[in-house]
């Protein structure tokens, strides 16, 4: 087990009750749970702004499957970056809306690079990209 340092923190009383109702929202069963979440999240998104750092994450995309050319433009890119793209999943929403995860791997600028790709084809109705430190 990790060695665990202890410290202390002075708040304000106002804002240690929010982040008790936050901590309490969430499900958190201590305070010191949910400082080392929030440390974590602040360190990993430090982390990812880094252009140069491997990350790995997500890209979600909603689309209409019938616009043209979208769906070859789609396997084309995909094809075009298997290194990156490790795996998809296609799931039918309606009649003519899919939704699309694409789980990716590398270097965030260049993950960053096929996302904006993709979310800007003609017909993705929304795209979202997230990213995280493949370690801290």
């Amino acid at each position: 087990m990790e060695k665990i340092t202890r410290f202390g923190v002075s708040i304000e009383p106002d804002l240690l009750k929010k982040f008790d109702r936050m901590m309490k929202k969430k499900g958190y069963s201590n305070r010191s749970e949910a400082i080392r979440d929030i440390i974590r999240e602040h360190l990993v998104i430090e982390h990812v702004q880094d252009p140069s750092v491997m990350v790995i994450g997500t890209l979600t995309v909603v689309y209409d499957h019938h616009t043209d050319p979208l769906i070859d433009r789609l396997l084309q890119i995909q094809h075009d970056h298997f290194q990156e793209i490790l795996t998809t999943t296609h799931i039918h929403i309606d009649h003519s809306t899919c939704l699309e995860v694409l789980v990716l791997r590398g270097i965030a600028q260049h993950i960053q690079k096929l996302a904006d790709s993709i979310k800007a084809l003609k017909g993705i109705k929304y795209g979202e990209l997230v990213i995280t430190a493949k370690s801290l």
